[in-house]
């Protein structure tokens, strides 16, 4: 189970302090990114509790992100990326969306002028540069639909480690998941809960009666049976809380066992997409003009 430390309104004392309190609980994942800004708390927290004592480097996974704006050098947005962490490598480095943006655009939500062409196959040559470089120890994507994994893998020399994509009992990616299998390709699950902290998020998993009559049956809460549920998938779960109270019980979420009726009522559940990225889409400057085109359907 990942700790994921994006962020719009916390500080770094209060990232700081919560990946702490993440170590001591027995986290070990940490998910960051460029465009999150949490790289620099991400990486003194980790360093300090390494200097304390706390936690080993070896025992620790830290994730970041090739923002969309550096896709023309990934060397150099890995090398400010160690420089902003305070650390020689990294264990994952993916690519965040298979989007590319001009060099200057800084901010998440991009104008209808900052778009430009993407050269996947360019892009995943530096991506395999990191990786031959020591500056990662793997390389990845993320929101890559199943057609867009297949076209990577067909000029790929490394295949991609990792697609963390949206997951959760609402949107079970079950297509995405057989494909990214045969081809080796572990499915890591962000907003697992259905990003009920985000702006664009909902409580319509956890508030969901099935999820919540799975619960009762299990003395559990909604959240730690949607974690469960992605676990029982053979996906890693990435959750975002700073709450001490909150983190505590997401990671009660790996002491849970769900069974087979419990899987089988999941399944009933309507799936929808809940992180629907419209602002990646326009007639004009986006290589997508639609929202289908952006998922390839998977929508």
């Amino acid at each position: 189970m990942g700790m994921g430390t994006y962020s719009g309104e916390n500080d770094r004392e209060t990232t700081e302090r919560a990946i702490r309190t993440a170590l001591k609980m027995g986290y070990r994942h940490f998910d960051t990114a460029k465009i999150y800004g949490s790289e620099p708390a991400v990486g003194n927290a980790l360093r300090r509790a390494i200097h304390d004592g706390l936690v080993e480097r070896e025992d620790i996974h830290v994730t970041s992100k090739l923002w969309s704006s550096d896709h023309h050098d990934p060397l150099s947005a890995l090398h400010q990326t160690l420089k902003k962490l305070g650390m020689e490598y990294i264990d994952m480095y993916l690519v965040h969306w298979p989007v590319s943006l001009k060099p200057w655009v800084d901010y998440p939500v991009p104008r209808e002028e900052d778009f430009e062409t993407l050269d996947m196959e360019n892009t995943w040559s530096g991506m395999e540069r990191c990786l031959e470089m020591g500056l990662c120890k793997s390389i990845g994507v993320s929101n890559f639909s199943s057609r867009k994994i297949e076209e990577l893998i067909d000029f790929a020399c490394v295949t991609p480690v990792v697609n963390q994509v949206e997951m959760h009992p609402m949107w079970r990616q079950k297509k995405l998941r057989s494909i990214c299998g045969d081809y080796g390709i572990h499915v890591s699950a962000y907003s697992p809960l259905g990003g009920p902290g985000n702006a664009w998020g909902t409580t319509a998993v956890v508030d969901h009666p099935i999820i919540q009559s799975i619960a009762l049956k299990h003395n559990a809460t909604p959240a730690q049976v949607a974690l469960r549920w992605g676990l029982s998938q053979g996906s890693s779960v990435i959750v975002k809380s700073f709450n001490p109270r909150r983190m505590k019980e997401n990671i009660g979420a790996l002491d849970l066992t769900l069974d087979d009726w419990d899987l089988f009522e999941i399944e009933k559940m309507e799936e929808r997409k809940i992180m629907r990225a419209e602002y990646l889409v326009n007639d004009t400057t986006s290589p997508f003009k639609t929202i289908e085109e952006l998922w390839d359907e998977e929508i």
